[in-house]
């Protein structure tokens, strides 16, 4: 059958480039999550905990004072000058707010224009995988090309920076660095980074580093990648508020860069957004400024949540490593089951009602694991393992 002309030139308008794009695989399980109540979800990345209320007091505050207009495209300074503070009070690297921060509409508004600011057609990204689903679409939409170098799970997914060196040729442009790692809650030591600096700084790369969940970390310490030697002048830092303050839903993000790199990324940003949400924003200054004490009393329970996760999952024989970052595990599901990521996330979901993401959405070196999110309470944890104990039972 012949299609209408209609038919044929609604095809015709979408752009190869999207068409050729696979729809979010963590995406699905939100949609599957909407229409299914039953079901406990140890699938999508976001905090079961409300904003603080003082942070939403904030936003409030702002609103029914009439300040709900726009904001600078760069965000409010004050705001700025807080994230300068805190970086340099938490890294030793200062950042100056009125040239070299820029508030975006989440951490994904930052990670697109940042790549789009500085890849060509045909520049090539080096990407440590598993990676979050978002790292190819936005380099591939960029016009950039996606090189994958793999991590493994008895090396904790902590990247050898010998295999980035080995994926560099004459294309590569940037290295994307997200750590510590969604989905693999993988925490990069200080050591390896400097060897990543060090490669960086002799092939002339740019690193763009997604330090999202650099305040939820576990037994270990977070190295901002812009606070080693030499290394601010060509990174790109990423962060946001969305996973330590439970902020997923008010679309607020940063980036950090030389002067420069960041009005690049401005042009972009003054276009497709002109400015970060202003309510927001007010909520951001109250945030920084008072909420040191709610990211503390939520990474320590993360962390019982985190510990009793992988006890479960080991003494059900499950191969994993510990997760030091973020709020993730990624056991190996294959070696306990022989079944690989996608087969065990679609029988568990469907005998037992317990949503976990195949790894390979993230990445071919993860098609044998599943990313199970501790975010959520510690009951529906606990349910959650009885019923992974049935289904592999």
């Amino acid at each position: 059958m012949m299609m209408s002309d209609k038919e044929n030139n609604t095809s015709n308008a979408i752009s190869l480039a999207v068409n050729r794009m696979p729809a979010s695989g963590i995406r699905t399980f939100f949609e599957f999550l909407d229409q299914n109540t039953d079901v406990i979800s140890l699938a999508v990345g976001q905090p079961d905990f409300m904003t603080p209320e003082h942070i939403s007091a904030a936003a409030s505050k702002s609103m029914l004072s009439g300040l709900t207009g726009y904001t600078s495209n760069y965000g409010l300074i004050e705001l700025r000058e807080h994230l300068s503070n805190h970086i340099n009070n938490l890294y030793q690297v200062q950042y100056n707010p009125e040239n070299e921060m820029l508030l975006t509409s989440g951490v994904s508004e930052a990670l697109d224009i940042a790549v789009r600011a500085i890849i060509d057609p045909g520049d090539e990204v080096i990407v440590p995988e598993p990676a979050y689903v978002a790292y190819k679409p936005v380099i591939l939409l960029a016009g950039g090309s996606y090189v994958a170098v793999p991590t493994f799970i008895e090396d904790d997914f902590m990247v050898k920076p010998e295999l980035i060196e080995q994926a560099i040729t004459s294309k590569t442009k940037a290295i994307l660095l997200g750590y510590p790692c969604n989905p693999t809650g993988g925490v990069l030591s200080r050591e390896k980074l400097s060897e990543i600096a060090k490669i960086a700084e002799k092939h002339d790369l740019i690193i763009i580093a997604d330090e999202l969940y650099d305040r939820l970390v576990y037994g270990t310490h977070h190295t901002c990648f812009a606070s080693l030697p030499n290394m601010k002048k060509r990174t790109i830092l990423l962060g946001g508020f969305s996973k330590s303050y439970a902020m997923t839903g008010w679309r607020l993000g940063y980036i950090a860069a030389e002067p420069e790199i960041l009005e690049a990324i401005m042009k972009i940003h003054q276009y497709v957004m002109m400015s970060a949400p202003t309510a927001a924003q007010y909520a951001g200054i109250e945030a920084i400024a008072h909420g040191e004490q709610d990211i503390e009393s939520m990474r320590l329970e993360y962390d019982a949540r985190r510990q009793f996760l992988v006890n479960e999952l080991r003494s059900m024989g499950f191969e994993i490593s510990e997760p030091k970052g973020a709020f993730y595990a990624f056991p190996d599901v294959q070696s306990r089951t022989g079944l690989d990521g996608q087969e065990f996330s679609s029988q568990l979901l469907k005998k037992h009602q317990v949503a976990v993401v195949p790894g390979e959405v993230f990445g071919e070196s993860g098609k044998n694991c599943v990313r199970m999110c501790y975010a959520t309470s510690m009951n529906e944890l606990e349910e959650a393992i009885t019923r992974i104990k049935k289904f592999i039972q």
